[in-house]
């Protein structure tokens, strides 16, 4: 059994129509996984709760410093926590998380040791735990043994920031087999037909990315995000999680009357950055483990208070 809680399969279903060579293109099977992810974005969306979701680089400045961040943000209220596994060539990150994950692969932080974390953790909290990585990793890893590994280790979800649906065939297949969320990017630039097919990819959610480019904080919310997740609603029930550029409250605010998740990323891996700027002590860590604590904090205040999808018109 996974490590950690109970992850079955409670529904397979067929969608779409099968015409001989098109099979492949018009034809896919939606896994419906009843993961940690899945039971979590249930109680929120019971209650009418926007949810935070956390991401930090793991290994930044230390796998044993990620432990006490991630049981830090889930005590303070984070609902999923992002994992991101350092890569050499992040080219979707902006600067802070670059330096994230030049800093954890100097502290020797590996894809097998990223994995070893999510089991110590899985000691001490039930928090919903995402893997967020590039694909070489994994695939240097080979696909089964990553799934199986981050299965037993107690993962629920994976995010390959640089697959593509159209190649992303057998991975899906081995990580549906191994109970492990499949999540995948929409963005302000794909068309509805390509937010469907990214949809009926995923499991879990659906990551919206807030805008065109690399991550990182921002002031304000682009004035086109409502209609992106008006659009992605209209092709699937997944929950839609916005991120790229949520740093402040008010964005969170504002997201809880269009989406079902709010991803802070970029302004969390800063507050480490800046505790730990200094050197990696006993006094920083703690430092970034009170600032972490503190934003998530205000953020999830936010999710909680600010405004609700039952009281937007659609």
């Amino acid at each position: 059994m996974p490590a950690g809680g109970k992850r079955r399969k409670t529904l397979v279903r067929a969608l779409g129509t099968i015409d001989g060579p098109k099979l492949r293109e018009n034809f896919h099977t939606e896994l419906i996984l009843e993961t940690r992810i899945h039971e979590r974005f249930k109680t929120l969306r019971n209650v009418g709760e926007l949810g935070l979701v956390a991401y930090i680089t793991a290994g930044d400045p230390s796998l044993d410093a990620t432990l006490q961040f991630v049981l830090s943000l889930a005590e303070a209220g984070a609902d999923v926590i992002e994992l991101g596994v350092p890569f050499s060539d992040p080219l979707a990150d902006g600067p802070t998380i670059q330096r994230a994950s030049e800093r954890a692969l100097k502290s020797g932080t590996t894809l097998a040791r990223v994995l070893d974390l999510v089991r110590r953790i899985r000691k001490s909290s039930q928090v919903p735990l995402v893997l967020f990585s590039y694909y070489n990793p994994i695939l240097q890893m080979g696909l089964e043994k990553f799934a199986s590994t981050a299965e037993a280790a107690g993962a629920d979800g994976v995010l390959a920031t640089d697959l593509t649906p159209e190649e992303s065939e057998d991975y899906r297949r081995i990580l549906g087999a191994h109970h492990l969320d499949t999540i995948f990017l929409g963005a302000p630039t794909s068309t509805d037909e390509r937010l469907a097919k990214i949809a009926a990819c995923s499991s879990g959610f659906l990551y919206l990315i807030s805008r065109t480019g690399v991550t990182g904080a921002k002031d304000s919310l682009p004035d086109d995000l409502p209609a992106l997740v008006r659009r992605a609603r209209a092709v699937t029930q997944l929950p839609l999680a916005v991120g790229f550029g949520i740093s402040l409250p008010v964005h969170v605010s504002v997201l809880g009357g269009l989406a079902d998740a709010a991803v802070a990323g970029s302004a969390l891996v800063s507050e480490i950055e800046k505790a730990t700027k200094a050197g990696v002590s006993r006094s920083a860590i703690d430092a970034a483990v009170l600032a972490l604590t503190e934003k998530v904090q205000v953020l999830k205040h936010a999710a909680r208070h600010g405004l609700s999808r039952r009281e937007v018109a659609p």
